[in-house]
């Protein structure tokens, strides 16, 4: 996989959190950057780790599927980029209340938060188990992506939390798509 691709990986990634982030920050008055990088780096921590837990799984199941890998692979990212174009498209209602009572300033909650954003980095990293990658790379992209994408949501998201949020989870889906087809692509020609 190419810098450029594990490059696009890593943003779509980051998509789901800085969405969550651009919530969080619409919840606080006054977002300061301190607070921020906090939140930063506790998604990018979590969601940099995942992918690694994810391609050990995939490493280990490797052996029992390697001439369909690059459909799983295909299939995994596919799936999970329209998981997220769908759930952009939900009604913000219940979402909304849900997104503000999980993003207040405890950092348990940021926690489970990011977490809870991050477990699409495990089927990514499950995934990349399939491809030849580095997977040490692909994690610190990914944590740097998101790190700095929800950093810049919290500060911005009292401003612009409306307007964005759905767009970038819905850009971060196509992303997927797009990478779980061009795998597929190098592997069928």
């Amino acid at each position: 996989m190419s810098f450029f691709a594990l490059l696009a990986l890593a943003f779509a990634m980051s998509a789901d959190a800085f969405a969550a982030s651009l919530g969080k920050g619409a919840s606080l008055q006054h977002p300061r950057i301190p607070n921020a990088l906090k939140t930063g780096l506790i998604f990018g921590t979590v969601e940099g780790l995942t992918p690694i837990i994810g391609w050990l799984i995939g490493t280990a199941g490797a052996v029992f599927i390697e001439q369909w890998d690059h459909w799983v692979a295909f299939t995994l990212l596919s799936g999970l980029g329209l998981h997220m174009i769908i759930n952009s498209l939900k009604d913000d209602g219940e979402e909304g209340e849900s997104s503000s009572s999980m993003t207040q300033h405890a950092i348990g909650a940021t926690i489970f938060t990011a977490i809870g954003t991050s477990i699409d980095a495990m089927t990514v990293g499950v995934s990349l188990a399939f491809v030849s990658v580095n997977i040490v790379l692909a994690a610190v992209l990914i944590g740097l992506a998101t790190a700095t994408m929800v950093t810049i949501g919290t500060l911005a998201g009292h401003r612009l939390g409306r307007y964005i949020g759905n767009k970038a989870e819905i850009f971060g889906g196509v992303t997927l798509i797009i990478v779980g087809a061009s795998i597929l692509y190098t592997h069928l020609s």
